[in-house]
């Protein structure tokens, strides 16, 4: 008569009520299950939880403030107005540095003039940065808005504002397309 091998496949629990208790009986196997699926969810928890983390702390720091956009739209507002001088003034002073008063007044003459009154701006997209090209490391955002002028149907401006160390957002950068 051959000898037979049966091995059981069951939770030792379960071997045991049905009687198998001195049979070959796989180790417990509910209990490791258990344990690694616990393991897992706990897991997914932590790596959840981190990269909450990591995105509100990203959010807190690389928002685009409320107070830069108003303070942006309040410089637009000026050279809407005709203002070009007042929009110097009130620009960065990384923006004056880069252009004396008369030659902005100028320019600005030249490029808005022509144009006609805004009739319409949406923003587009504001993007905050630490850096920027040909800036110095610092807080700036770049908002990009569709505009409408009387003689030009679709413009498109660039402004950049940037925080001071008075924390004060005032415009660095100002290109219309």
């Amino acid at each position: 008569m051959p000898t037979q091998l049966i091995i059981h496949f069951c939770p030792l629990q379960t071997c045991q009520s049905r009687g198998i208790a001195n049979s070959w009986a796989s180790p417990p196997t509910e209990p490791l299950i258990t344990a690694i699926g616990a393991f897992m969810k706990l897991s997914a928890v932590i790596a959840i939880t981190f990269m909450l983390a990591i995105a509100v702390a990203r959010a807190e720091t690389d928002e685009v403030p409320a107070v830069a956009e108003k303070s942006t739209l309040s410089w637009l507002s000026l050279t809407d107005q005709g203002q070009y001088e007042q929009s110097w003034t009130d620009a960065a002073s990384l923006f004056q540095a880069a252009i004396s008063t008369a030659d902005w007044v100028r320019s600005l003459t030249a490029v808005r003039l022509p144009l006609g009154q805004l009739k319409s701006r949406e923003l587009a997209s504001a993007t905050f940065a630490r850096t920027l090209p040909g800036a110095p490391d610092g807080e700036y955002v770049v908002f990009q808005f569709s505009s409408s002028f009387e003689n030009k149907a679709s413009a498109f401006e660039t402004v950049t504002a940037m925080k001071g160390e008075d924390e004060t957002w005032r415009v660095a950068g100002y290109y219309i397309k």
